[in-house]
């Protein structure tokens, strides 16, 4: 007995484990940020690689939000090399006492050091985590910095966040600043690349925010690096480079915002809406402006740094405004039936609104910044803008009967729009909720696995259906082009057979009932033709995507299918091409005898043949011949035009299919692009057709 009962006992002892002290890490300096960037800057990836000029940028706007400041360039360089230059106070160099060396170092090399966390440093900056800049350092396989204050001239240099010596003087000055200048790390980030775009886009929008601040972007990457490096210019823009370039400086703050915004809008009242009032430490700031759309347009910054999210100001400004037009309304008999009441839905439609606060002890919801979390903003921006909002309506009672009317429509059209969601799903519990009858659907019941082919035309319909994978892939069919949702209100959209069907098929319904949970599948891919009107049901179905299903293209599970523009049969071998380009490298030198037999007849394709053939009625020597390469091509116009059997070797079969992502990386500059595109703006559309002609592959 007494052996079993240690046998017993011994089986419940645990086990021995080799996890110890010794199995802790403890990384010191800068090393935890190059261990695990992505906890720094999100990715790795291209926003992560530009998230590194935000953060130096951020420096420099924090001493102009002060007041310290009021020019900043930033210079994109050769060899990846980026330089941010402000006219500040310069980063103090004197020995900092609890580090024993100096300030700049302690700021560059140092994890939550900075002027932000007491004393007077900054009033307001864009964020408590003092990271920045060190990070920066940390990412970078070199970066340098030169500081000019008290009438001299400073510089320290780093690779990969460890200095290489201590910080000297390299001359005297009479200028106050400081200079930047990194190269981000290959080691870090896999490709460096900086879209020019992209930094002029996140620049002009912080320009805006600052309210007289000078903004300079230079792309000196084509200029002779020995230039750049041996100049000892303050200002690259000072060397007169002919390079492209940028300014940018608002007095208007966030009224020219809200003008930006509207550029190819038709507002509905001339007066933009401004306010800007301190209120217990918060500063708020306010601007909006109502249009004839559909869409709203709500932007929102906390101490200059973009919240894509939202946050605390955003639920102050909806319920303020929300509250405002009801009173209003009621008020001064705007809304004929006294039981309607605006919901936040209703008030949102056709605004355009700026919201921006400033906190001295700001908090966010994780280290991106996306969201505020200061609960103090939402009780601070729901007063100032209540308030002032309320007396603009009543000193402007044109406007301000404008702006109900735009609402009172809206609440009509909620009330007709879930008339016509109503009839939808009343309809489809009358069915058994019956899928529409044109869908071919998969067997699987499991939306992880399962796809939905949103293909042109009946002809492509049979085709995909008889090649597809029954078990996974799903086909609906679209009959011509379906309805353009730009300006077309829910009620209207479900009218739409097309449309109405491609809701049931999703099966997350529509509007505010939407539910991504209830997706049917987690690939949706549009399959057009490769011609122009292709393309035209290709965007007429990312609109409807972007305006409806939003949460669906931010999930990542809305597709493009790439079907080939060429199938070449070399003898017994068939190969497939994508592109011209790609057509021309497999073809090899046969390419130019493709490219002159089909100037002389486009239309048939080339057949195989051994030799050359005389002309048709001359004789052979005096006739002209053509070498005909021993390959036939076949130019696919349409998914129609392939058996089933060549669409699921080039389209639907996972294994070889080529698809490309829809992906949102500028949601304002795509709100834009679809007003533009889709929108009843001629002048503008034109405009941007010509701008971008050149960018177009028209297959005609």
């Amino acid at each position: 007995m007494a052996t079993k009962s240690k046998a017993k006992a011994a089986e419940k002892e645990p086990k021995k484990s080799s996890y110890s002290a010794e199995s802790i890490t403890v990384l010191e300096g800068l090393e935890p940020v190059r261990k695990r960037p992505g906890m720094y800057i999100g990715t790795t990836g291209p926003e992560g690689l530009h998230h590194l000029i935000w953060e130096v940028f951020d420096n420099s706007r924090d001493e102009a939000m002060g007041g310290f400041a009021s020019d900043i360039e930033v210079a994109l360089l050769p060899g990846n090399r980026v330089r941010v230059v402000d006219n500040g106070r310069g980063i103090p160099v004197d020995v900092h006492k609890q580090t024993k060396v100096s300030a700049l170092e302690t700021v560059m090399t140092t994890l939550h050091a900075g002027g932000k966390f007491g004393g007077d440093g900054y009033k307001v900056s864009g964020g408590l985590h003092g990271v920045g800049v060190s990070v920066v350092n940390a990412l970078s396989t070199w970066l340098r910095v030169e500081v000019h204050r008290d009438g001299g001239a400073y510089m320290q240099e780093y690779a990969r966040g460890k200095r290489k010596a201590a910080v000297k003087k390299i001359g005297s000055s009479k200028l106050h600043g400081t200079i930047v200048t990194f190269e981000a790390d290959p080691q870090i980030f896999p490709t460096i690349e900086y879209d020019w775009n992209k930094v002029v886009s996140h620049l002009r929008q912080q320009a805006y925010l600052v309210k007289a601040l000078r903004i300079t972007i230079l792309d000196a990457r084509g200029v002779d690096a020995e230039l750049v490096e041996d100049s000892a210019a303050f200002y690259l823009r000072d060397l007169g480079l002919e390079v492209p370039s940028m300014t940018f400086c608002f007095e208007g703050g966030l009224r020219s915002l809200v003008k930006f915004h509207n550029e190819f809008q038709k507002p509905i009242h001339k007066n933009i809406f401004y306010v800007e009032k301190e209120i217990d430490k918060v500063q708020v700031e306010v601007a909006l402006q109502y249009v004839d759309d559909i869409s709203a347009r709500v932007t929102a910054f906390a101490n200059n740094t973009y919240n894509s999210e939202g946050g605390t100001h955003i639920t102050g400004f909806k319920t303020a405004l929300t509250r405002t037009l009801n009173n209003f309304g009621k008020k001064n008999d705007l809304v004929k039936n006294g039981d309607d009441t605006f919901t936040g839905e209703d008030v949102l439609e056709g605004l355009t609104a700026v919201i921006s606060v400033k906190l001295q002890e700001i908090q966010f919801e994780g280290q991106t910044k996306a969201k505020l979390g200061s609960v103090e903003a939402r009780g601070a921006v729901e007063t100032v803008f209540g308030e002032a909002f309320t007396n603009f309506l009543e000193e402007h009672p044109d406007e301000a009967r404008s702006i109900i009317g735009k609402v009172v429509l809206a609440l009509k059209a909620r009330k007709a729009a879930k008339a016509a969601k109503d009839s939808v799903l009343r309809k489809g519990a009358l069915e058994g909720f019956a899928l529409p009858g044109k869908l071919a659907d998969c067997q699987s019941k499991d939306p992880a696995e399962s796809e939905l082919f949103v293909v042109e035309g009946d002809s492509a319909g049979g085709s995909s259906k008889q090649g597809r994978d029954r078990r996974t892939q799903a086909i609906l069919p679209l009959r011509g082009k379906i309805l353009n949702v730009e300006r077309a209100r829910l009620d209207k959209m479900l009218s739409s057979e097309q449309v109405k069907n491609l809701v049931l098929a999703l099966g997350t319904a529509i509007g505010d009932t939407f539910n991504l949970e209830n997706l049917r599948y987690h690939k949706i891919i549009i399959a057009t033709d490769a011609d122009v009107d292709g393309a035209h049901i290709r965007t007429l179905l990312l609109t409807l995507m972007y305006r409806y299903f939003r949460p669906v293209v931010d999930g990542g599970f809305l597709y493009i299918a790439q079907p080939p523009l060429y199938k070449i049969k070399r003898g017994k071998e068939i190969v497939y091409a994508y592109s011209d380009a790609e057509r021309n490298k497999i073809l090899g030198k046969d390419a130019q005898k493709i490219q002159e037999i089909e100037e002389v007849e486009e239309s048939a394709p080339v057949a195989e043949a051994e030799e050359e053939a005389p002309e048709k009625g001359l004789p052979a020597q005096a006739g002209r011949t053509a070498k005909t390469p021993k390959v036939s091509i076949q130019r696919y116009k349409g998914l129609g035009e392939m058996n089933a059997e060549e669409l699921w070797e080039t389209t639907m079969d996972p294994a070889r299919r080529v698809l490309k992502r829809v992906m949102i990386e500028d949601a304002q500059e795509a709100d834009k692009v679809f007003d533009i595109l889709m929108g009843t703006d001629v002048p503008s559309r034109k405009s941007f057709i010509q701008s971008n002609a050149k960018l177009a592959n028209l297959d005609i």
